[in-house]
């Protein structure tokens, strides 16, 4: 049976991660893989997540499973984190929310409660996307169509097209929404834009699956859950998948969330019924650790004021890089052709290289992005902007 099987391409950007390791250079500088990094170019553990980790392990007393749903205080954690305390679908009953397997498993469940529906048109999805999307949706057994959304060369935002390629679509359509930093192009709609698409989406009834996994990073906790929340607000459903990975910097402990708002509370149940089915036959039962992490600074005010800080500090630091990075580009080149990448948010923004000068990064700088020319900068550490700035505009000006 096996001897059947072809082999399989590598992921691209996986492929980047191996070349970075096996190039030999002391100036190799890995912007490709979306981790956050401090200033000494490692991914720190936050200091809440250490401390709520020991007083969480020192009181366990069993390793039994935790239940299909998961941890039910960090799924209630989560709900306000990402809708606000006081929202109205919280208050009419109409969430639920079942914790997954890293933002990525939210994402599948999500997809897979979709074809359970019946749903047999295609996804809308933005163009570009994080490159995982459109393959776990497929995977799902799903079509995925795309939206405009980016003008790469340009560097900004299509929002005037993406609002009327929406309004053609058939009611009921689903589509895929980046709640904040969007990836891979760090361009977010303006709280206008957002307004502006729940009367497209609420008009032609539309149905929003939101990807929230970068809350907090762009530009705060509220500000990055703004387009959510109104969306829940003036639409009966909402899909939202939720990570756990940069907002938390658990990236290796997999934790995510799935979260269902739909017309009422008797809905809501039915879809919590059916995502506890979905995780059964996936992989059964949640783990527990980096949720019991989350719930553990949740329930401590001063765990969760410190998170809150180091997650701030965090965010200051990427938008200093961001500026940074953008003024010595425009240095280098006497121009704004990449001031875009100051005014976007989150970690990433696309420099729109062709593949040619990606591959000279490479090959003649040391300086690794994604194959699309997708930018981490926050896997900068600030010291070799100047170089960074300098190789850019190398490849940039032939």
């Amino acid at each position: 049976m096996l001897q059947t099987l072809k082999p399989v391409p590598p992921d691209a950007l996986l492929a980047v991660t191996e070349a970075f390791r096996a190039d030999p250079s002391r100036d190799r500088v890995d912007l490709g893989v979306g981790v956050y990094r401090d200033a000494t170019g490692i991914t720190p553990v936050p200091r809440a997540v250490r401390a709520a980790e020991q007083k969480m392990l020192s009181r366990q007393a069993t390793k039994a499973y935790v239940g299909q749903g998961g941890n039910r205080p960090f799924a209630a954690f989560m709900e306000k984190l990402a809708l606000g305390a006081n929202h109205p679908a919280l208050r009419d009953g109409r969430v639920v929310t079942l914790q997954s397997v890293g933002g990525t498993g939210a994402l599948r469940l999500v997809a897979e409660l979709i074809r359970l529906s019946g749903y047999t048109g295609a996804v809308q999805v933005s163009n570009p996307t994080w490159a995982n999307h459109v393959p776990v949706l497929q995977g799902a057994g799903l079509a995925t169509a795309a939206y405009p959304y980016y003008d790469i060369p340009a560097g900004r935002l299509l929002a005037g097209r993406m609002l009327e390629a929406l309004s053609a679509c058939e009611p009921g359509t689903v589509v895929l929404l980046h709640g904040s930093c969007h990836n891979p192009t760090g361009a977010d709609p303006e709280p206008g834009h957002w307004a502006e698409l729940a009367e497209v989406m609420a008009r032609r009834q539309l149905v929003p699956f939101v990807d929230l996994a970068y809350q907090g990073l762009g530009r705060g906790l509220d500000a990055d859950a703004a387009g959510l929340r109104l969306l829940c607000e003036r639409l009966p459903e909402v899909l939202v998948a939720l990570s756990c990975s940069k907002t938390f910097g658990l990236y290796r402990e997999r934790v995510g969330a799935v979260m269902c708002v739909a017309e009422n509370a008797a809905a809501a149940a039915t879809s919590m019924s059916h995502l506890q089915a979905l995780a059964r036959r996936n992989y059964s039962m949640p783990p527990d650790h980096g949720a019991a992490i989350v719930a553990e600074i949740a329930s401590d005010p001063a765990l969760h004021a410190d998170w809150q800080q180091e997650l701030d500090d965090m965010r200051d630091r990427v938008n200093g890089l961001r500026k940074s990075l953008a003024g010595a580009l425009r240095s280098e080149l006497d121009s704004g052709r990449f001031d875009f990448i100051e005014q976007q948010a989150g970690m990433f923004s696309m420099l729109g290289l062709p593949k040619d000068a990606v591959e000279r990064l490479r090959n003649e700088h040391h300086i690794y992005t994604a194959p699309d020319s997708r930018l981490n900068v926050a896997g900068l550490s600030g010291k070799e902007i100047a170089a960074v700035a300098r190789a850019i505009a190398a490849v940039s000006r032939t």
